[in-house]
């Protein structure tokens, strides 16, 4: 699966994200795309969400980019799932972009929901097809 990974550029994505990503077992069976590796900087996000199967989303902050990240997703047609940390505040209008926004304790516990979710998915699209 091409699985989008969006974020607050002031959220520590490289150690709480996508290092976790990176080491996870979910590596080696999907492609995620990091928006800030360097090898992603100049990548357009609407050609990126073309190729996307689902955005997933890291919204324990505030981000005026991920918002829009988040509707273009949501206009392509692409699932999205929101992840936020516990204690995190989110905001009210994810709930117009999808219905998916999940609490996480700590970066094992967001892999093993995000696997979960993963795996709906996938089951949904057998089902689907």
């Amino acid at each position: 699966m091409n699985i989008y990974i969006s974020h607050s550029s002031g959220y520590d994505y490289e150690n709480d994200l996508y290092k976790p990503i990176k080491e996870s077992r979910l590596s080696t069976t999907h492609h995620f795309f990091l928006p800030h590796e360097p090898e992603n900087i100049d990548i357009d996000a609407v050609d990126e969400m073309k190729q996307t199967d689902v955005l997933v989303a890291e919204v324990s902050l505030p981000s005026t980019g991920q918002g829009i990240e988040l509707g273009q997703a949501y206009v392509a047609g692409v699932p999205i799932i929101c992840f936020f940390k516990t204690g995190a505040h989110t905001s009210s209008s994810l709930r117009f972009v999808t219905d998916k926004v999940l609490e996480y304790s700590d970066a094992s516990d967001f892999l093993a929901k995000l696997q979960a979710e993963l795996e709906q998915l996938a089951e949904q699209r057998a089902h689907s097809r």
